[in-house]
């Protein structure tokens, strides 16, 4: 994976954060960035955040499922927080 997609998934991701983890502009660029790069854990992972902001806790599921992992229990920023890290170490 390119690092300039990784880096537009990170920047993206802090964008959904600042704008309070809401439906909208932010949460809008997300999707759509994790939609290009679909099959790619991190972005999947990012996907899978996006439908859970949404409350669509089923597509959300398919999503972390993709990622190959469990839907996290803790709070959109502990979820943003490990995601971020993981993209970090990905760099």
């Amino acid at each position: 994976m390119a690092v300039d997609q990784t880096q537009k998934l990170a920047i993206a991701l802090d964008k959904l954060a600042a704008a309070g983890f809401s439906m909208g502009p932010e949460w809008e660029g997300l999707h759509a960035i994790c939609q290009a790069y679909e099959g790619a854990p991190l972005f999947d992972r990012g996907h899978a955040l996006c439908h859970r902001i949404e409350g669509d806790s089923w597509n959300a599921g398919y999503w972390y499922r993709r990622a190959g992992t469990t839907p996290p229990g803790g709070t959109l920023e502990s979820e943003y927080r490990q995601l971020k890290a993981d993209i970090e170490d990905s760099v």
